[in-house]
């Protein structure tokens, strides 16, 4: 066991609409990392959520024909249902309009940025992309439409409090620059540093209340109830709310000031929020930055975005319900680098979960397995083994696809093995030997098994279970013709 800890955090998503793939590869990689984490016996903690109070989920449910926060508990129940498939093994959810776990924090924040002089008030006039539910500028326009909504801005005026985020540009920058604040990987570093390079400029805080809002949506700001708080301090405050900031806070102290492991997974789109914004917010708070920003690429299938209209939308529920949790976990561990943009397609899947998954890893549990329950009078004696230096070094460096690919080099290896030694055939010859042969082959499997268990959990305890029942598992993956 170890003193050390770790805290990992997704971004909240938006339940304007059911999840896709990418928010299906956050929450996985993610979760392949803190299972890791917890195996070497660190304490985690796992957070992930929604933020809920936004226009884009009011105008979602408006669509519908239904009320807000009817409409919103809808859709967080498809949340919950879609991790609970995926074997998302978080330690919360958190809401943001939850007025109990959420609200005290974020004004506690709010105030605290007040307290350091970095909030003030103005009218402001600008473009505001509902899809990011945020202001943008001309040069992020392509044609004149948010690159990655395809949508025309809304030209808004308004009275809103300000952050002083420029103050924060250069302080910022040197933490990146330095590795302080530790953005994974190198091209995305260099990416917020260009950004920084070009000057940060102070943030709208906050919206006038919406009359049409229902009650229950929009967190007031702390003085000024005709305002509510705008996404920066209602949605990125959730990473220490969560964890009791502005209540009770035990599990902040333990997971945020008090620990040296604290990390967000996000993509590529939103790093600007959480590379510039967020730490600017801290800073003014006089509050720990996050330690590690891990910004994955998106998914693209046949090398073209997902979309409706092209047809090769590939939804993460269909899926799961065709080939299974753990076919789709490895998929996206595998198959999938975190540093860069990812492709698939459904003949790609179908391809992967054959060669890696019903040839491969079912394959040989199966055989071994039944060299065993034929000729193993007892199950192999188990004994737990450090994982190995290349796994646990690939995983610790944030390179999921290369641990997995380190864990089916191994399976290929012992598929080898089982050719090699023929036990089938030495067992006839020789008992005692052919015995030992397929001893060392469990064994093997056994250990394999051990470096599945944060990436397949489901399929690493049918294997774990047929080992110690000395038995033949189920087919664990059926080949898909």
């Amino acid at each position: 066991m170890t003193n050390k800890k770790f805290y990992l955090t997704t971004p909240i998503f938006y339940p304007n609409a059911k999840l896709h793939l990418g928010h299906a590869y956050t929450t996985t990689i993610s979760d392949i990392l803190v299972r890791y984490h917890r195996l070497v016996g660190e304490r985690t903690y796992f957070l992930t959520g929604s933020d809920e109070n936004t226009q884009k989920m009011v105008d979602a449910a408006r669509k519908e024909g239904q009320e807000p926060l009817v409409f919103l508990d809808g859709i967080v129940a498809k949340f919950s249902s879609l991790f609970k498939e995926l074997d998302i093994s978080y330690d919360q959810f958190i809401r943001t309009t939850d007025r109990k776990l959420h609200w005290p924090g974020a004004q506690k924040l709010w105030t605290k940025l007040v307290e350091s002089g970095d909030i003030y008030k103005k009218e402001y006039e600008g473009l505001y992309c509902t899809g990011h539910e945020a202001f943008v500028t001309e040069k992020d326009l392509v044609d004149g439409k948010c690159p990655d909504h395809g949508t025309v801005p809304e030209r808004i005026k308004e009275e809103n409090y300000f952050f002083r985020l420029s103050k924060y540009n250069d302080t910022i920058k040197n933490k990146i620059e330095s590795g302080e604040l530790h953005i994974v990987p190198q091209a995305r570093k260099k990416e917020i540093l260009s950004f920084l390079g070009d000057g940060l400029q102070d943030v709208s805080f906050s919206r006038p209340h919406r009359a049409d809002w229902p009650e229950g949506l929009g967190i007031p700001v702390p003085g000024d109830e005709s305002q509510v708080m705008y996404v920066w301090c209602d949605a990125l405050s959730n990473y220490i709310t969560a964890l009791g900031y502005g209540r009770d806070d035990a599990l902040y102290q333990e997971f945020w000031q008090d620990n040296e492991a604290r990390m967000h997974v996000l993509g590529k789109d939103i790093l600007r929020f959480h590379g510039a914004i967020w730490p600017g917010m801290l800073l003014s708070a006089g509050l720990p930055l996050p330690k590690t920003l891990l910004v994955h690429g998106f998914i693209t299938s046949g090398g073209k975005k997902m979309s409706k209209t092209l047809g090769n939308v590939i939804d993460p529920e269909e899926l799961l319900a065709e080939y299974g949790t753990d076919a789709v976990r490895y998929f996206l561990a595998r198959h999938m680098s975190p540093f860069e943009d990812g492709d698939i397609t459904r003949e790609s899947f179908k391809d992967a979960y054959n060669a890696g998954l019903a040839n491969g890893l079912g394959n040989l549990a199966s055989r071994i397995m039944q060299l065993a329950q034929t000729h193993l009078s007892a199950p192999v004696k188990l004994e737990y083994k450090p994982f190995p230096k290349e796994f646990s070094d690939a995983l610790d460096n944030f390179e999921i696809h290369k641990a997995t690919e380190y864990v089916w080099d191994r399976i290929s290896a012992l598929d080898r093995k089982i050719t090699e030694t023929a036990p089938f055939k030495v067992v006839k010859e020789d008992a005692e030997k052919g015995r030992a042969i397929i001893t060392e082959l469990t064994t093997e499997l056994a250990f394999i098994d051990q470096m599945l268990e944060p990436i397949l959990p489901a399929t690493s305890k049918k294997i774990i279970e047929a080992i110690m029942a000395n038995k033949k598992p189920e087919n664990l993956f059926p080949r898909k013709e």
